[in-house]
């Protein structure tokens, strides 16, 4: 009976421990220490679902895309009922997708659309596996499973769970339609419901910068600095949106730098990408 009793101590002592790794390693990828919380993850004792899904979430911001789905593919299966790892492994795949060679990049597309299906049939109401899902239907050709069809009727489903991001998923499919009337409706709809959210002014400022309307773009990224203007979203987004139009480099390395030492949180484009964006502005 001792034995037993020892035995069922020492089991429970080994899963607290790994429970207390789990919590520390999520506290680490919420301040965005994405490799402390790597190196916690892999020496841990036990590793579940949850944990394999966190190493991949921060595999994902570190851009290392094929650990990542190396991690989160053992996530969904020691936990397949889980729509979050599903949603990860989708995320992950698409990423391998951009940036691989001609060759591979179809089979990875094929992998993060089915992955993105089972997370929205796991969980219906998520609504950012749907919107992810939408955004593969919008872009991707039919022989790889995509369709304005399939995207149009995800629209609705956004809408029904959430107004303001339905505005923006009719924006979208709109543009992709060339129908940019239409999809600026959408746009300023969506800022005019939810005024103060200011990923909403600044989607609309990309949109007006995108169609050359550079004066009302500017006014838009003006609203959006009255809102937060500090916000790590509007420094990427306004660097971002230079870039692409090759406008304003000077100013989009400065926004840049400023988001390297901006507090950031993993809802924010990782470091890594930042980077990239800076490189690019500098010409490298």
């Amino acid at each position: 009976m001792r034995v037993l009793w020892v035995m069922g101590a020492l089991f429970v002592s080994v899963a607290l421990a790994a429970n207390t790794d789990l919590e520390r390693a999520e506290r680490l990828y919420n301040r965005t220490n994405y490799e402390e919380s790597l190196k916690v993850l892999e020496a841990s004792s036990q590793k579940d679902g949850r944990a394999y899904r966190l190493m991949g979430q921060n595999y994902f911001m570190l851009g290392d895309y094929k650990k990542a789905t190396e991690a989160l593919s053992k996530a969904v299966e020691l936990d397949p009922t889980s729509a979050e790892s599903y949603h990860w492994l989708g995320k992950a795949y698409g990423r391998r997708a951009e940036t691989s060679s001609p060759f591979t990049a179809p089979g990875y597309a094929s992998r993060a659309r089915k992955a993105f299906e089972k997370a929205v049939e796991l969980d219906p109401k998520n609504v950012e596996a749907i919107n992810d899902l939408f955004e593969y239907y919008l872009q991707a050709p039919g022989f790889l499973g995509g369709g304005l069809d399939k995207a149009a009727a995800l629209a609705k489903r956004i809408a029904e769970l959430d107004h303001v991001e339905g505005h923006y998923a009719q924006a979208r499919l709109a543009e992709q339609q060339k129908q940019f009337g239409t999809a600026e409706e959408q746009l300023r709809r969506a800022v005019e419901l939810a005024p103060q959210q200011i990923g909403r002014v600044i989607d609309l400022a990309k949109f007006l910068s995108h169609q050359g309307r550079i004066q009302e773009s500017e006014q838009a990224f003006q609203l959006a600095e009255k809102i937060n203007p500090n916000s790590p979203k509007l420094l990427f987004g306004r660097a971002e949106t230079y870039i692409r139009d090759k406008r304003n480099l000077a100013e989009a390395r400065a926004l840049l730098k400023r988001y390297l030492q901006a507090e950031l949180t993993p809802d924010d484009p990782p470091r890594s990408e930042a980077e990239r964006l800076l490189r690019e502005a500098s010409g490298g």
